[in-house]
C-alpha cells in the first residue's frame, strides 16, 4: 500500500467515532436497489462532475424509454450504463486524473484504511472516474467510505489545481456482487478498462491499478449472503 504524505491530513480517524452512520441494508435513491450491510463485496464507479454531463444522461433516458425503479438486468436499464461507460472511456471532460500528482493522491486515499475500514480487491483510476471493488467492514457502511473519498481527494486536487469549485460528480454507481462468476467477471473488467480504452495495449502497463502488481488481493472464496428483499438476478 503507498502511504499518504505526512503533511496532508488522512479522511477521518481510524477507529469507528461515535455517531458513525449504521449500514443501511437494503435501500433504495429512487431508482436501482442498494444494498448495504458488513462483509457485502460490491462494485463502485464514480467520476469526475463534467466526465459525462446530465443533459447527455438524460437524452439517453428519453431515447431508451428508461424509467426510475428499472431492475438491473432490463435491457434499457443496462443499455444506459453501457452508454455512460462507453462515453467516460472515451475521455470526455477534463480528465484530471491524467495528471500523476492528482491520480497517485486518488489511489493513496482509496488504500489508505485498506484492510481496516474495509478490504480494496481491485481499483483503477482511469482519466476522468474511478473503480473500485471493495469489501466492506461492520461499522463502515459503503455510503459513508464513498462520502469520505470524494470529499478528501476533492479538497486535496482543487488544492493541486488551484482551483474551487465541485470536483466529483454527486452521484456514484454502487452494485453489490452476488456470485462468483460476477465477481470474476467485476475484476476482469476493472482491471482490463484501461486496454478496453485504448490507454495501454496491456493491463499491467497502467500506472493506477490493482491490475499492475502494486497488491494482491485472494478473492473470497463465497460470497456473504444476502438478506431477503430486492434480488437483483443479473448474470
Amino acid at each position: 500500500m503507498n502511504n499518504l504524505p505526512l503533511n496532508i491530513a488522512v479522511p477521518g480517524n481510524a477507529g469507528i467515532p461515535a455517531g458513525q452512520p449504521s449500514h443501511k441494508g437494503w435501500y433504495s435513491r429512487g431508482y436501482l436497489p442498494h444494498l448495504d450491510q458488513p462483509g457485502l463485496i460490491q462494485t463502485l464507479v464514480f467520476r469526475l462532475f463534467d466526465a459525462v454531463p446530465e443533459h447527455v444522461v438524460e437524452q439517453w433516458r428519453i431515447e431508451l424509454n428508461w424509467c426510475e425503479g428499472l431492475a438491473a438486468a432490463d435491457p434499457r436499464e443496462v443499455q444506459l450504463r453501457n452508454r455512460i461507460a462507453r462515453y467516460e472511456d472515451a475521455g470526455h471532460g477534463s480528465c484530471w486524473l491524467r495528471r500523476q500528482q492528482i491520480a497517485d493522491m486518488v489511489e493513496n486515499t482509496l488504500l489508505f484504511f485498506d484492510g481496516n475500514r474495509y478490504r480494496v480487491l481491485a481499483w483503477c483510476i482511469m482519466p476522468n472516474h474511478v473503480h473500485v471493488l471493495i469489501e466492506t467492514h461492520e461499522g463502515w457502511p459503503l455510503f459513508s467510505i464513498a462520502h469520505s473519498w470524494k470529499s478528501f481527494s476533492a479538497t486535496e486536487a482543487n488544492k493541486i489545481l488551484r482551483r474551487a469549485g465541485t470536483f466529483w460528480f454527486r452521484e456514484s454507481y454502487d452494485r453489490y456482487i452476488r456470485n462468483q462468476k460476477h465477481l470474476q467477471a467485476a475484476q476482469e473488467y476493472i482491471d482490463n478498462n484501461p486496454v478496453a480504452a485504448g490507454l495501454v495495449n496491456a493491463k499491467e502497463k497502467w500506472p493506477w491499478s490493482s491490475a499492475g502488481g502494486k497488491r494482491v488481493e485472494e478473492m473470497p472464496a463465497r460470497m456473504p449472503a444476502v438478506p431477503d428483499g430486492h434480488q437483483d438476478n443479473d448474470d
